[in-house]
């Protein structure tokens, strides 16, 4: 599904409706619905391994993870993107990656976001960005998420074009290596330590399952929770191999989400 311009151009706003929304919206509303959110150790682990250009990892972020971002379902999730997925480090440290040279540049670039701004509505937004304009192969225009978001380029790009940069994706490289089942494709969906294999489209399903804490969201309520039973399969579309290759969501959509969750954290620190 094409990013449209329109879109895109809906993605500046989201720093100052963030902020408006926390800070206008009438606190006596705000503690009128709080609820009990979850400790992090009650968080169900979601885990993203994937590449920058894979296709399908790049339509999996704009049109499934985005999912989380609706209603209250991010607040049971600690999400850890990892932009590595089938590359390799050859001798010297050199670093190989499936899709060329230009996808080691965005997995270093979506490496540094990350590092340079930790906060989920920060890194998560940025990422998005250029996952989409993967999408729409004009992802040689990545730089134009830094206007378009209205963030300071200078973090990231000192990141990317240092050592520093490098140094992460070494991390990445060997967190993914250390997988346990290792992974065999991208996209790589871990819960709570599980892969889902081919049924990773599902995650919502396996994260409702997972979660423990107290209230579960309504997001869950309203889904259908039918026993899931994560089998070892070869998927059968949407995934690149390690070796050879096999075979979006309205930003509007993530905007809302976000300001939920930001007002979460706010009913949190007004109590």
């Amino acid at each position: 599904m094409a990013f449209s311009r329109r879109t895109i151009a809906l993605l500046p706003l989201i720093s100052v409706y963030l902020f408006l929304f926390v800070s206008l919206y009438p606190t006596s509303t705000l503690a009128s619905k709080a609820r009990v959110l979850p400790s992090d150790s009650e968080k169900v682990s979601l885990g993203l391994y994937y590449e920058s250009l894979c296709p399908y990892s790049a339509n999996f972020i704009v049109n499934y993870l985005v999912k989380i971002f609706e209603d209250d379902l991010l607040s049971i999730v600690d999400l850890k993107l990892v932009p590595w997925g089938n590359a390799k480090i050859r001798g010297n440290s050199t670093v190989v990656c499936q899709h060329g040279p230009y996808e080691c540049l965005l997995n270093t670039v979506e490496a540094c976001a990350i590092d340079a701004w930790p906060e989920l509505n920060k890194h998560f937004p940025f990422i998005y960005c250029i996952e989409a304009l993967v999408q729409e192969r004009k992802y040689l225009q990545w730089e134009t998420c830094y206007e378009k978001l209205g963030l300071d380029p200078k973090p990231v790009d000192d990141c990317y074009k240092s050592e520093a940069g490098q140094e992460l994706e070494l991390q990445y490289g060997t967190e993914t290596d250390a997988l346990q089942p290792p992974h065999r494709y991208v996209p790589w969906v871990v819960i709570d330590g599980q892969p889902l294999y081919e049924d990773y489209e599902n995650f919502l399903s396996y994260i409702c399952k997972a979660y423990k804490g107290p209230a579960l969201p309504m997001s869950c309520s309203e889904l259908s929770l039918k026993t899931l039973d994560v089998e070892e399969a070869k998927p059968s579309h949407l995934v690149s191999y390690k070796e050879q290759e096999k075979g979006p969501a309205l930003w509007g959509r993530v905007r809302s989400a976000l300001a939920s969750w930001m007002s979460q954290m706010n009913m949190v620190a007004l109590e």
